[in-house]
């Protein structure tokens, strides 16, 4: 047993070397592990006790499970098996997935701040992509949060999580904890009657989109159910009444993906990816890697000794750590230097208009040239005559 955790040191199926906790929430605890059998690092997903002795969650669980395992795109975290039986108890359920060196978007969030759009676009591109990979095999995420969401060291994004709520929905139990943890992103309709489809996950990423461009949720409340039922009778404010100068092109995005009906809504991952995009190619948004919360968790609970190839965070990446208008400048790529100013799209807005200003003046450019071609041609054409009468 390490560090006074049971479960630390312990081999589960006789294959899964448990490691360090890197995370805990109200229904699971998440663990490094090593698949002995294949020499590769892993994460653990130990579901909480409570769990072990209920049918129908087992059942459920082992279905998505399978289901989530055959998912295939880079914006998913993978799942590599699942299994029952722990140092606790021998019907507890665990999950064994790809282990995504980095950290939560939560993290991120909670180190530098609001997001400026081309950050924004960068979260999304990856989440939806997966989504619309999820919402064509029939599946739904059902708690889309910046918890659920993994960055890597590399800056991948990568969503993680999908089925477990269904599972614990099939449950006997009620959650508090689950409850107050997804309460800011839920659709109205798992508020109203628990239903949940492919809109709900849009809803979800439209709260997200907010959050992450203004640096908080579009509700708040004393309760969990309090912020639930606001979203019943409210629309989520657009962001630029929050944060000055996001372009109007957000706003039209949250305010699609969270309308109340979810008919009016995005009708999946997928056509929001493709709003996504052309809102990508309309304000000339320049690429960005999305960079790894510094101080994660899972970086505290990363052992000392660590692959030669795969050096520690900060030597990985030099970025500006204070909260203020470079917070979203990352020190590998100097062409965000030249993308600064005040959060929330301030700088990203300037940044259009001097492309915009740039074009412009092209084009006035190529219209006097045009002109003054035009002028020389016709004089030319004209002498051209005259001399040719005068012989």
């Amino acid at each position: 047993m390490w560090g006074g955790d049971v479960l630390e040191g312990a081999l589960l199926d006789g294959r899964y070397r448990v490691g360090t906790r890197i995370a805990t929430g109200g229904t699971s605890a998440v663990y490094r592990g090593l698949d002995e059998r294949l020499d590769r690092p892993v994460a653990v997903k130990v579901m909480d006790l409570r769990y072990a002795g209920d049918q129908q969650f087992l059942a459920r669980f082992q279905l998505e499970a399978r289901a989530v395992a055959r998912l295939k795109d880079p914006g998913l975290v993978s799942v590599y098996d699942q299994g029952f039986g722990t140092p606790h108890d021998p019907g507890q359920p665990f999950l064994v997935m790809e282990l995504v060196e980095g950290g939560t978007l939560r993290e991120l969030l909670n180190e530098r701040g609001p997001m400026p759009p081309h950050a924004v676009a960068a979260v999304l591109r990856p989440v939806l992509g997966a989504l619309g990979i999820a919402h064509r095999a029939g599946l739904v995420h059902r708690d889309i949060k910046p918890e659920n969401i993994l960055i890597s060291d590399d800056g991948e994004v990568k969503v993680v999580d999908f089925g477990l709520v269904r599972a614990i929905a099939a449950a006997g139990i009620t959650s508090t904890n689950l409850i107050l943890g997804t309460a800011a992103y839920l659709s109205p309709e798992q508020v109203r009657d628990g239903n949940a489809g492919p809109a709900s996950d849009v809803y979800g990423v439209g709260v997200l989109a907010y959050e992450l461009l203004t640096g908080q949720t579009p509700f708040s409340g004393d309760t969990a159910l309090t912020v639930a039922y606001q979203r019943l009778e409210h629309d989520v404010p657009p962001p630029s009444s929050i944060i000055e100068g996001v372009p109007r092109e957000f706003d039209e995005l949250v305010a699609r993906a969270t309308a109340r009906d979810p008919a009016d809504r995005y009708a999946d991952g997928q056509q929001m990816a493709r709003e996504i995009a052309a809102i990508t190619e309309r304000l000339h948004l320049p690429p960005f890697r999305v960079p790894a919360p510094r101080n994660s968790a899972q970086h505290t609970a990363a052992p000392p000794e660590r692959d030669s190839q795969h050096p520690a965070p900060q030597q990985r990446h030099t970025l500006h750590m204070t909260r203020g208008p470079q917070d979203w400048v990352d020190d590998t790529d100097t062409q965000y230097d030249l993308v600064t100013g005040q959060f929330g799209g301030v700088e990203l807005s300037r940044f259009v208009l001097e492309r915009q200003h740039a074009r412009r003046m092209v084009l006035i450019w190529l219209a006097v040239v045009f002109a003054l071609t035009t002028v020389v041609a016709a004089a030319a054409w004209t002498l051209g005559n005259n001399v040719g009468a005068l012989l």
